[in-house]
């Protein structure tokens, strides 16, 4: 009976190659009980790379589906058929097996790039763990890459030429890049920004008339919430074409004003006016002293600057100069000195001046 033939092989090679097939089943539901069980990522997590613990994760579904693939192919390679027929076998086996291993590197990769991202990129601000935004489309575009080089490696090794493909594709890929300049021109300055990090999510930048708090950094564009809590969202293209202020790395804030006293103020009421202004730091703990340092920017001076500067139309012009503790809520902090300036002038007796005209008659 064994050795009746159907469909040119015998009912042995036939129960061979089933049982063949059954076997790699049944490894198939191993190696699915071994990973439930976790045998092989619990020890791998343990060991000081994560590299394994990540091989053993990313193999998992690949494995699977190259043991059934692998047991249907010697199932059928060993029984007799027509040449065209196992020479057809012979090719899906191994396109299916380089995509295979293609599917298990892209797992492999995106795994490792996001625990990279995610370790380097994170970053606090303000008390507020921040993590990056960027890692869908890093991933994305790992997994396109290899995807791309996997199938290009399938189709050569089964004998399709793929010169003439990449021909047709680089033709539509230039029509395509002319279409899409603003566009191309925005990724390059989204992946620049990103490397360079000339600023980084929760930093408060000023670009040109915009002063904000960046938002978010994609790889098109950087979304900026301003103080009127609009978002303003800005090709990345203009950011790498413009001078952009990061505010976020001064050691403080810096605030200029011009106080106009009237005319009639004599010079030693300019000079307490001058000693008022110098001593605002011992009235204001936001206001930075002349003898504190900013953390890491301990060589650039902070010194509170007063002076009596100009002549001006109806005032005389005082110019005077202090620095924010970047701690500090900046508006609070101006109106605290404000009001200081304003209480010790009035005991002082010191008048502020205001625009006159004078009018004289022949």
């Amino acid at each position: 009976m064994l050795e009746q033939i159907f469909y040119g092989n015998t009912v042995e090679s036939w129960t061979i190659s089933a049982i063949i097939i059954l076997t790699g089943y049944l490894l198939r539901v191993i190696a699915g009980k071994i990973y439930d069980k976790k045998l092989l990522i619990s020890p791998a997590k343990k060991s000081k790379t994560k590299f394994l613990a990540f091989f053993f994760e990313a193999l998992e579904s690949p494995l699977k589906i190259g043991i059934i693939l692998f047991s249907l192919w010697l199932a059928l390679w060993r029984l007799d058929f027509d040449l065209h027929l196992k020479f057809l076998v012979a090719r899906s086996f191994m396109l299916l097996s380089v995509l295979t291993v293609t599917w298990f590197t892209a797992r492999l990769l995106t795994m490792s790039v996001e625990d990279s991202i995610r370790s380097n990129e994170a970053k606090t601000y303000h008390g507020k763990r921040i993590a990056t935004k960027h890692t869908p489309l890093v991933k994305r575009s790992v997994n396109l890459i290899v995807w791309i080089v996997g199938i290009a490696i399938g189709l050569h090794n089964i004998g399709m030429e793929i010169t003439t493909l990449l021909g047709t594709l680089g033709i539509g890929g230039i029509a395509f890049a002319l279409a899409a300049q603003d566009t191309i021109k925005n990724v390059i300055g989204g992946v620049i920004i990103l490397s360079d990090k000339p600023f980084n999510i929760g930093d408060r930048i000023k670009f040109d008339a915009i002063e904000g708090e960046v938002s978010d950094i994609g790889i098109r564009s950087t979304v900026i919430r301003t103080d009127d809590k609009r978002l303003v969202i800005i090709p990345n293209y203009k950011l790498l074409d413009s001078l952009i202020t990061n505010i976020a790395k001064e050691p403080a804030r810096r605030i200029l004003m011009e106080i106009g006293l009237t005319y009639d103020t004599t010079p030693e009421k300019m000079e307490e006016a001058l000693d008022i202004l110098r001593n605002i730091p011992d009235r204001v703990e936001e206001v930075h002293r002349k003898d504190e340092t900013a953390s890491e920017h301990a060589k650039i001076k902070l010194d509170v600057i007063a002076e009596f500067t100009a002549y001006g139309d109806s005032a005389l012009i005082i110019t005077f100069i202090y620095y924010i503790k970047k701690s500090a809520d900046i508006f609070h902090t101006r109106s605290k000195v404000n009001f200081e300036i304003l209480r010790a002038f009035n005991r002082a007796g010191i008048s502020f001046a205001f625009p006159t005209i004078t009018i004289t008659h022949s």
